[in-house]
């Protein structure tokens, strides 16, 4: 089955999963595909889920983790914990289920490379692998610690911060955005409205277009001008990962589960309820674009901490920790740099295919 193939094949499960797909959506999706290889990688774990186990065969054996699925590095962010402190880590878990640890650090490693392929990264591809890696080892070892950017990771919440001077034009955006192609269902607007901060709070509800891999999903945006400022809630439809579609398996929705149980510091406003995640919309809540990266003086130094919150997430499978230990000490010499580069050439020669079909 080629990707062609399988796009249509996976797109037409999903649609056998959701109440509803927002075909605009999907054809946005479809675009961005053919745009560049990195676009193409964030919008295809379905067709990652066939190819890693036939590249990666020797991997595929690893210990098994509750793990993120699509990682990628632009699935990292931030958020505000309970005390209002800036948190820093993973924050997309539309794909999580149990898989073979190794998957998370190869598709970290492989979207690395193709950003360094297409010069949104500088560091070479090497070192970015042994980057990612010695991070992930080292959390495992000390048993992880969430990412909080307070006194300390002062680097990286200066970074961070960087992103906050767009509020103003965050939220102009955010109030030009057109109403809802498909109208919410009364219980979608009851979940928009418990997530308000007061009862009977009047909002609306606008269309927004975020992501790559969840394009074609529902997706309610619910403003509200609230105490002298605009705030904004966002429901999104949830379905299995499509790391089961090849599989014909079905098992749960695991959102919930990994937010519960990795190495993490809460996000108040985050929840899943009836086949929904529910969050918190604003600049200091929401993932760091590539384009937020240029200029990192070490980009190493951010390697390392993604692999770091890849270990946090992974040891929410506690059991596992020192099976993944014992195998990454008989793992010898670039095998994560080699499977990265394997996917990456398969996953260009996708692109290549999809954006002549």
């Amino acid at each position: 089955m080629n990707v062609v193939a399988a796009t249509a094949a996976y797109d037409r499960w999903l649609a056998s999963r959701l109440r509803v797909i927002v075909k605009r959506d999907l054809k946005l999706k479809h675009r961005e595909m053919a745009e560049d290889p990195f676009s193409f990688l964030r919008a295809t774990f379905y067709r990652w889920a066939q190819v890693w186990p036939q590249l990666c065969t020797d991997l595929t054996a690893a210990p098994k983790v509750l793990g993120v699925g699509d990682l990628h590095v632009e699935n990292f962010g931030t958020w505000r914990d309970g005390e209002g402190r800036l948190i820093w880590g993973i924050n997309d878990f539309d794909e999580a289920t149990t898989l073979p640890y190794t998957n998370d650090l190869v598709r970290l490693c492989t979207s690395a490379l193709i950003a360094i392929s297409e010069s949104r990264l500088e560091t070479p591809s090497q070192r970015a692998c042994e980057s990612v890696l010695a991070g992930y080892t080292e959390a495992l070892r000390q048993g992880g610690e969430p990412v909080v950017l307070a006194e300390r990771n002062r680097w990286l919440r200066d970074l961070a911060m960087g992103r906050l001077k767009e509020q103003r034009g965050y939220w102009q955006r955010l109030l030009k955005l057109g109403r809802v192609a498909v109208v919410p269902r009364r219980e979608e607007m009851r979940l928009l409205r418990e997530s308000m901060p007061e009862h009977r709070l009047p909002f609306r509800v606008l269309h927004r277009q975020a992501g790559l891999g969840s394009l074609g999903r529902q997706r309610f945006t619910a403003v509200a001008h609230w105490r002298g400022g605009t705030i904004a809630r966002e429901a999104k439809a949830l379905t299995t990962s499509a790391w089961w579609w090849s599989r014909n398996q079905s098992p749960p929705v695991q959102y919930s589960q990994i937010i519960t149980r990795a190495v993490r510091v809460a996000d108040p406003f985050l929840h899943v309820r009836d086949g929904w995640v529910l969050r918190r919309l604003a600049p200091d809540c929401s993932r760091i674009e590539m384009k937020h990266l240029v200029g990192v003086q070490d980009e190493c130094r951010l390697l390392w901490m993604m692999g770091w919150e890849t270990a946090n997430v992974h040891l929410g499978t506690p059991r596992q920790r020192e099976a993944i230990r014992r195998d990454l000490r008989k793992r010898k010499g670039d095998w994560l740099l080699l499977a990265a580069r394997a996917m990456r050439n398969a996953t260009v020669e996708d692109w290549n295919e999809w954006r002549t079909r």
